[in-house]
């Protein structure tokens, strides 16, 4: 994996609470694997990975881990297989006791799906 990551992401990343960082790590490292190459910049205040002209957000929130910005149809079945962590505005919120009962297989899914060109 060789992106970079830009000083004021880094910045953001120090800043997630120790409760949260092993789960923003994990869900970080399975986007970069899904698609190598995405381009990791700061947007909206959060982690952003883009791929072409698509994006999906990783974001710390008080309890715990959201992701955001994957098009309708483009989360791999995610949502289908998880309706109860996405919320209204289509967040999926991830509390550390949901994420542990989630394979890494479907987090890679989600950002597979939702980057792809």
């Amino acid at each position: 994996m060789s992106t970079s990551i830009p000083p004021d992401v880094q910045a953001y990343i120090d800043g997630i609470p120790p409760g949260h960082r092993a789960l923003f790590d994990r869900l970080h490292r399975l986007v970069l694997a899904a698609h190598p190459g995405a381009e990791v910049t700061l947007s909206y205040k959060m982690p952003a990975y883009q791929a072409g002209k698509r994006r999906i957000y990783v974001g710390a929130w008080k309890h715990g881990i959201s992701v955001y910005g994957w098009g309708q149809g483009r989360d791999g079945g995610f949502t289908a297989r998880h309706p109860g962590l996405v919320t209204s505005t289509g967040t999926i919120q991830l509390r550390l006791e949901d994420a542990a009962g989630i394979p890494d297989e479907e987090f890679a899914a989600l950002a597979r799906a939702a980057l792809a060109p």
